[in-house]
């Protein structure tokens, strides 16, 4: 992924969603390993949960998720505290660090369906919302290719198996972990200090 501009010069930035209290965002963005590590290490997000949205509850298993025969994306469920921290800002680290949103049905090396970019809308008013920071960023370039990014009405949230939640702070040596999620964790750390979560 290539960024033309960092998207604090994004010019929607400041534009205020309408909200209160403990909300909630799902989104997809390739394996959900990687994008619940980033979102976990933010400050105002009180939990974030990895599962499958896009197809019916008997196919909500990784098994039949990978096999890429159903219509589910891997996807995770943050919840948080919008007073602390807002939709914009996290839909910014969404398509700034979490993952690359010009590709389409894949993240790097990850390839099918599953792992296509998409948030999954729960109002109406969510979903206007994210469509007009998507048209902003087109419009302002910056990105070097289109946002690929769907929207999609979220029918229901499944949770995953128990092994994948918290996946790479309880397995920081694993391959993958330190191949894509390390990385990301890097970078938010580098571009956004401000927004991590203090220790206790």
């Amino acid at each position: 992924m290539s960024l033309k501009t960092d998207l604090d010069d994004f010019p929607g930035r400041e534009r205020h969603f309408d909200e209160t209290g403990q909300q909630r965002l799902v989104v997809g963005g390739g394996c959900f390993w990687c994008t619940e590590a980033v979102f976990l290490a933010l400050d105002g997000v009180t939990a974030v949960t990895s599962g499958y949205a896009g197809d019916r509850e008997e196919l909500a298993n990784y098994d039949a998720v990978c096999s890429g025969s159903t219509d589910h994306a891997e996807v995770i469920e943050i919840v948080y505290d919008s007073a602390t921290i807002g939709l914009g800002e996290l839909l910014k680290i969404f398509f700034s660090i979490a993952h690359d949103p010009t590709q389409v049905d894949r993240q790097g090396n990850d390839r099918g369906r599953q792992y296509r970019s998409v948030v999954f809308f729960q109002t109406q008013a969510q979903k206007q919302y994210v469509a007009d920071y998507i048209r902003q960023l087109d419009e302002a370039g910056v990105f070097d290719a289109p946002i690929a990014t769907t929207l999609e009405p979220l029918d229901a949230f499944y949770t995953a198996e128990a092994y994948h939640q918290n996946f790479a702070a309880r397995n920081p040596g694993q391959p993958y972990v330190q191949f894509s999620a390390a990385p990301k964790l890097e970078k938010l750390a580098r571009a956004h200090p401000q927004r991590l979560r203090r220790s206790s």
